[in-house]
């Protein structure tokens, strides 16, 4: 990753601080970034959930 991607990516989440104060650490959570935005699966079907609803067993599910 080039140093203005770097800073271009930093100012556009709003990391200009984090940026200044500790680029090593930006730069390293970008490329840890970038390394795992592939590895994460795309769902075929946009309505399925990637894990199960995150609610207590036998509690009834809001608004159903």
């Amino acid at each position: 990753m080039t140093p203005d991607l770097l800073t271009a990516l930093a100012k556009a989440a709003g990391l200009d601080k984090a940026l200044a104060a500790f680029p090593e650490d930006v730069a390293a959570a970008a490329a840890q970034a970038l390394a795992t935005a592939g590895a994460i699966a795309v769902p075929r079907d946009p309505a399925a959930e990637p894990w199960p609803p995150m609610r207590p067993p036998g509690c009834p599910g809001v608004g159903l």
